[in-house]
């Protein structure tokens, strides 16, 4: 994870993050090979409490489907009504490693000026894989690509 914060504008609070993401030569093969990969990005936000555990206040997820398309040679990410077309496995990271002004929230359900504790991270979800594939990816490590939780202060 390279950097992430929060803002709020026009009564959302948004995220811009920015993770260290690559595809290692398994995924690679696997996305040739028309095996489609979801990636996850996991928001949570947290007010802290001296006298008790942490409020968790909000959470969030997002997921890009990353496919393969052989005849046009090239990757689609998708994610709910989005899709781009890329031609690179490197646009492809580029996209799904960079989040930018992603609405994770009404600012209207946090009260200004109170500290809050934020987490993001991003994961490939081996749930969503075909179950020959889930089976693999329990026991590969190259199937286990998600960055380490981020942790961040923020104020609304």
């Amino acid at each position: 994870m390279k950097s992430a914060e929060m803002r709020v504008e026009d009564g959302e609070i948004l995220l811009n993050a920015e993770f260290e993401f690559a595809l290692n030569p398994t995924l690679e093969e696997a996305l040739q090979k028309g095996v489609p990969l979801y990636f996850v990005l996991e928001v949570e936000i947290a007010r802290p409490r001296w006298y008790w555990l942490d409020e968790k206040v909000q959470s969030s997820t997002t997921t890009w489907r990353v496919s393969y398309a052989p005849l046009s040679q090239q990757y689609r990410v998708a994610s709910g009504l989005y899709s781009q077309n890329l031609g690179s496995i490197a646009e492809v990271e580029r996209l799904v490693g960079r989040v930018t002004s992603r609405p994770i929230a009404r600012a209207a359900d946090f009260t200004p000026g109170a500290r809050y504790e934020a987490a993001v991270r991003l994961r490939l979800d081996v749930n969503q894989l075909p179950k020959p594939f889930q089976v693999n990816a329990l026991a590969s490590r190259e199937w286990q690509l998600a960055s380490d939780w981020k942790r961040f202060p923020f104020t609304p």
